[in-house]
């Protein structure tokens, strides 16, 4: 077990640098106080809420390191402590932990290629055509049970992403989008339900995948302006930011009939299947 005192050091070093109420305030006047901290942060509420939660992660993964991993040794440990006192350190110590982990991965998916015969997962789900042509035409739905599902989730609420509803929402059976200051939003219940923060690099990788592969499955180009953008300020599974109009026909075809329709669907069946390993650019997939 890591001691109380390995406890605070790890705390001490990692929330050194982030705000903290003045003693002696009253219980509402601290509440109030960190509310306007969370304001002020660089990058807003939704950014405080997300460096808190990456450095609490940082915390379980130190001191589960601390009890029966490398930083046993009180030298390592030491090492370890020194380095995420700083913000150039703590990118350095998650760097190191999202690499072993995806080595971890690689190894359990060649292990689990090398079990069964490998193939290509099936789309994860299909849009019913009126839907596609009513979000073609711009004709939003509205909130429904799957967004309703969404904002009750634990990590939705903490973070607050939807304290606010949004304007723009397109329903579907397997999720919803949400129109937002010239991007579309896409939240797919089999992703959030696996967990969405460990979808962020896997949506990058499928989109890479569908791109260097859509001129051969005969796809139209995606438009000019249109990109791809991570999830990760939004909480979503991925964002296509538009530098254009989002009531462009042509643009709103092809997000519906080419993306929804097509693309989306085989890129989230990859992206929730665990022992889907993305091939490098510019090879084929098998």
């Amino acid at each position: 077990m890591a001691s109380d005192l390995d406890t605070v050091r790890v705390l001490r070093a990692l929330f050194n640098d982030m705000p903290r109420a003045p003693q002696g305030l009253s219980h509402e006047e601290t509440m109030a106080w960190v509310q306007q901290s969370m304001v002020d942060f660089e990058g807003g509420d939704m950014a405080y809420m997300i460096e808190h939660i990456t450095r609490s992660s940082m915390l379980d993964i130190v001191l589960r390191l601390r009890e029966d991993g490398y930083l046993k040794d009180d030298a390592a440990f030491t090492d370890t402590v020194n380095l995420i006192s700083t913000p150039d350190g703590r990118k350095t110590f998650m760097a190191r932990c999202i690499q072993a982990q995806k080595s971890a991965d690689a190894t359990s998916r060649l292990i689990n290629r090398a079990k069964r015969e490998w193939s290509d997962p099936l789309p994860l789900f299909s849009s019913d055509p009126g839907m596609v042509e009513r979000f073609v035409k711009g004709e939003l739905s509205g909130p429904g049970p799957l967004y309703a599902e969404f904002k009750a989730r634990a990590d939705v609420t903490e973070l607050g992403v939807f304290a606010q509803a949004p304007d723009g929402i397109h329903e579907f059976s397997w999720g919803f989008v949400v129109e937002d200051q010239g991007a579309w939003l896409f939240y797919i219940a089999d992703v959030w339900r696996n967990g969405t923060v460990g979808c962020f690099d896997r949506f990058d990788s499928a989109w890479q995948q569908s791109m260097a592969a859509a001129s051969g499955e005969g796809l139209p180009p995606v438009p000019m302006g249109l990109s791809m953008d991570d999830g990760i300020s939004t909480f979503s599974g991925m964002a296509l930011q538009s530098a254009g109009p989002m009531s462009n026909p042509a643009l709103r075809r092809w997000v519906g009939e080419v993306f929804i329709d097509r693309m989306l669907p085989t890129m989230a069946a990859r992206v929730v299947d665990s022992n889907y390993d993305f091939p490098l650019m510019g090879l084929q997939a098998h």
